[in-house]
């Protein structure tokens, strides 16, 4: 799979039926470790809690799991599924965290309630391309940096990491057929003091907007 949609970063949402409280917490996570971490974290923020159901899509859609942590079968961690295969992203894990109003829902209304703090909380997240991309490295001085981030953003790169020394090195994604424009403009905008050094092929994250 060459690319494919995700979300950035983390996003959460809070929805309320019948008196019970259904906490959506949403995370980008690439790997079932990254996903049980993230559950796992949430599971001892909101301890009290009488419910944590979740559920997650990791590595391009390869692994999917989801639980209805003690809510009746079918009712909670498949529709937070469901919300996440219908949005057609990956790398995603969502919980939805229950704290009980003491008003029975039945199953419909669990199977809602559920969808809906998951829906809310897709809607509150930036999503993002995972790109089969290659990454470089370009080192130059303090005084070429901002110019250099600007120019790797302005050809649809991804900064990936920096790091300050005497000098500036940084690290960047940019998609295989925005490599030779991007490679002309840094020579002539750098009168070819700089170069891009090719370290790996991955896929990674790129270019960011709200759903």
């Amino acid at each position: 799979m060459e690319k494919y949609l995700t979300v950035s970063g983390s996003a959460g949402a809070e929805y309320e039926e019948k008196k019970s409280r259904f906490i959506a917490s949403l995370c980008h996570a690439e790997s079932e470790e990254q996903a049980m971490s993230f559950i796992s974290s949430i599971r001892s923020e909101y301890w009290d809690a009488r419910h944590n159901c979740f559920a997650y899509s990791v590595e391009g859609g390869r692994f999917s799991r989801f639980s209805d942590d003690g809510e009746p079968h079918g009712t909670a961690g498949k529709p937070i599924l469901d919300v996440i295969t219908g949005n057609k992203i990956n790398d995603v894990v969502i919980v939805v965290t229950r704290y009980f109003g003491g008003i029975l829902l039945g199953t419909g209304g669990l199977v809602r309630a559920y969808s809906t703090a998951a829906k809310l909380a897709v809607e509150n997240a930036v999503k993002a391309e995972m790109v089969l991309c290659t990454v470089y490295e370009t080192e130059c001085a303090y005084t070429d940096h901002t110019r250099l981030v600007s120019l790797i953003e302005s050809c649809g790169g991804t900064i990936k990491g920096t790091e300050f020394t005497d000098r500036v090195r940084i690290k960047y994604a940019l998609r295989d057929r925005d490599k030779d424009e991007f490679c002309d403009t840094l020579r002539e905008t750098f009168s070819a003091r700089l170069t891009a050094e090719e370290c790996e092929k991955g896929v990674f994250e790129l270019k960011t907007e709200k759903f």
